[in-house]
């Protein structure tokens, strides 16, 4: 009797889920970056980068700016930029993703990057954010290699609202913890497969790796909430916002971008990069006149 009243019990639980998630994989959001990439090659930087953006995507130049301003302007084909999703994920709603991988310049390795994918009205798949770190890509499995899948969210919590409501209460907290102890602050909240990346190092693919790559950060960073949102299920967002932190006596900027995903045991962050902001360029010094003029 126990055994069959457990058994029902499951049935009612499969019966509640939202059937569509079993279905649902990032295959959309990888082909959208593969077309993306296929501009890229064909059309050059500025002509894909334009035409793959979503009105409202942004680049870090080296503030926030929208896409469509950045790359508005007719450029030079240059040298060629060939990069690949090696790891992509996607929300139980179909409609959030986002891919990260190498790319090289010029036939030279140079980093990884990284792309949010939204689905737009009329189906189609444009990018919210795309930059990434410069992180090192040796032993990077080679183009056109299988695409590693994060597990979708395992909770949904109804909107893009609701999810915010509860991502912006998590990020409050890591920010408030990370002003004194950054390791802390993300390891009580890094899903099981998280990726933390920023350094030079590869990406962690080990809890230990990730330990590893959050002992490169400054011990505390202020961290500034800028923007973000949500999948129509509720179960995945992404965010990005200032950092500010000392390095060497100097006060270091940059910003960051995040993944965070639903998880049976609440929040978790499923991906996080910090990107070091370019040092501002000193004035020029004004040229002195000279004597007697």
């Amino acid at each position: 009797m126990r055994r069959s009243s457990s058994a029902l019990a499951v049935l009612a639980l499969l019966a509640a889920a939202p059937a569509a998630s079993a279905a649902v994989d990032p295959a959309p959001v990888v082909a959208a970056e593969r077309a993306f990439a296929a501009d890229g090659l064909e059309l050059g930087v500025q002509a894909s980068f334009l035409k793959h953006s979503a009105p409202e995507g942004i680049v870090f130049a080296p503030e926030p700016r929208l896409a469509k301003a950045v790359f508005g302007q007719p450029r030079p084909k240059g040298p060629p930029l060939v990069w690949w999703p090696l790891w992509a994920g996607i929300s139980r709603s179909g409609d959030l993703g986002f891919t990260t991988g190498p790319y090289s310049l010029g036939g030279e390795m140079k980093a990884w990057y990284f792309t949010v994918w939204a689905k737009q009205a009329d189906g189609s798949w444009k990018w919210l954010f795309d930059g990434g770190p410069p992180s090192d890509t040796s032993g990077a499995a080679p183009k056109d290699s299988p695409v590693a899948y994060a597990r979708l969210a395992a909770r949904e919590a109804g909107s893009p609202a609701a999810a915010m409501t509860a991502v912006t209460a998590a990020e409050t907290a890591l920010h408030e913890t990370a002003k004194t102890d950054v390791p802390a602050a993300f390891l009580a909240v890094a899903a099981e497969d998280a990726r933390i990346t920023g350094s030079k190092a590869r990406p962690p693919a080990t809890r230990a790796e990730v330990e590893a790559e959050l002992a490169t950060r400054a011990r505390a960073i202020d961290y500034a909430p800028l923007g973000g949102s949500a999948s129509a299920a509720g179960d995945l967002a992404w965010t990005y916002g200032a950092a500010r932190w000392m390095a060497d006596g100097a006060e270091r900027r940059g910003h960051y971008v995040r993944i965070w995903r639903n998880d049976a045991d609440g929040w978790r962050l499923l991906f996080d990069e910090l990107l070091d902001a370019p040092a501002p360029t000193p004035p020029s010094a004004a040229p002195s006149q000279a004597a007697g003029s």
